[in-house]
């Protein structure tokens, strides 16, 4: 049975469970739908489309050491291979998750301590977007060898005006890896701003 986190709690993901050597982090949202009249004056609501890119960081010493050490949609997979990202969902349409992520645990190089997980939305400023126009986020970790989820954190704030969420992270700790549930709403307005967060 899946764990459910509140923001700021940390959970062992690799303690006691040694067979872990691989996860999937799942990262989804929904668009809130907004009423229009439509034809003449009738008609219910539609849901705008959101372009959400979830993307991580790869932090040395907690620090950004190079962009290259980002996996995103514009690059689906990290140097050393042990990341890699499932491709942009360009509406976030459907329940589930919309974008995955899954991480090689055992094959992340040793310099690598934390990674990052974050999802913005692009051209936000352009298309007059922001996380007060989206609902149901969350982050959650599964093992893929069971399908099992392993723990869930939904990112139920008010995130209005917020065009990027830094959503969670994975770190090491003591040969251990463990997971913090972040939740903190940001208004950078691309990924590039949000990479100047950990130089």
């Amino acid at each position: 049975m899946a764990i459910n986190l509140t923001k700021g709690q940390k959970i062992d993901l690799t303690k006691g469970n040694s067979g872990l050597s691989q996860i999937m982090v799942g990262l989804g949202w929904e668009p809130v739908a907004k009423k229009s009249k439509g034809f003449l004056g009738f008609g219910g609501g539609n849901t705008a489309d959101f372009d959400c890119d979830a993307s991580v960081l790869m932090l040395k010493g907690d620090l950004l050491a190079s962009e290259q050490d980002v996996v995103s949609f514009r690059k689906l997979k990290s140097n050393c291979g042990s990341v890699r990202h499932s491709g942009d969902n360009l509406t976030g349409s459907g329940s589930g998750d919309d974008e995955t992520i899954f991480v090689k645990l055992h094959e992340v190089p040793s310099h690598f301590n934390k990674l990052v997980f974050v999802v913005n939305i692009y051209n936000a400023a352009l298309r007059r977007q922001d996380f007060g126009d989206i609902k149901n986020a969350f982050i959650r970790v599964v093992n893929p060898q069971t399908n099992e989820e392993l723990l869930r954190y939904n990112l139920s704030e008010d995130y209005s005006g917020k065009t990027a969420l830094i959503t969670g992270e994975i770190y090491r700790k003591d040969n251990e890896w463990k997971f913090g549930a972040v939740g903190t709403g940001t208004k950078d307005k691309s990924l590039e701003e949000i990479y100047k967060r950990y130089k």
